[in-house]
């Protein structure tokens, strides 16, 4: 039988989904007997692999890496979680929106916020180029199911994650399973 290959991605937020999946504590040992993490920020890997089974993606949409980032995640993934109140709704990434566009941002905290001769970073790979607005993952790409929370407590988590081992859709409608923050 063929291992489950896991990824999860850290995209606009504050990583605090991360912090929650490692909150697994002993079971993150029993899980990787029974799955291939294949891409986490937690490891060194550089490049999304292809033949992703699950991915738990966490973060809004924020900037044009993030973007690549999520076509390459649901290009080369079967099951795509958003994985966190920021991927599923934008949430406390998204609080720049109403700022407006990103250049208000970057002058707000480049040039306005500064003492001394500030400008906003224009040199390829100092800043990523963000986007006017930060949107949720599924308004981006398909999204198969949706894990709120701020940040999803690990027993959430490790429910939804062996129901997707055991077979079995993941019931992430539960009503338990719905809360936000």
């Amino acid at each position: 039988m063929q291992r489950v290959r896991l990824a999860t991605v850290w995209l606009g937020g504050c990583s605090g989904c991360h912090m929650s999946f490692l909150d697994l504590d002993e079971w993150l040992i029993d899980l990787v007997s029974m799955v291939d993490i294949v891409f986490t920020p937690i490891a060194d890997v550089k490049r999304y692999p292809e033949d992703v089974d699950v991915a738990l993606v966490e973060g809004a949409i924020a900037n044009h890496e993030h973007l690549e980032m999520i076509h390459r995640v649901r290009n080369n993934t079967k099951l795509l979680i958003a994985f966190g109140d920021c991927a599923v709704t934008g949430n406390v990434t998204a609080l720049r929106n109403p700022l407006g566009p990103a250049i208000n941002v970057l002058q707000s905290v480049y040039v306005d916020g500064v003492d001394l001769q500030g400008q906003i970073p224009q040199q390829a790979g100092i800043v990523p180029q963000l986007l006017d607005r930060v949107v949720p993952v599924h308004a981006v790409v398909a999204v198969d199911h949706y894990l709120p929370g701020c940040p999803p407590p690990a027993a959430r988590i490790r429910a939804v994650i062996e129901e997707l081992l055991g077979g079995g859709p993941a019931e992430l409608d539960a009503r338990d399973r719905l809360k936000f923050g």
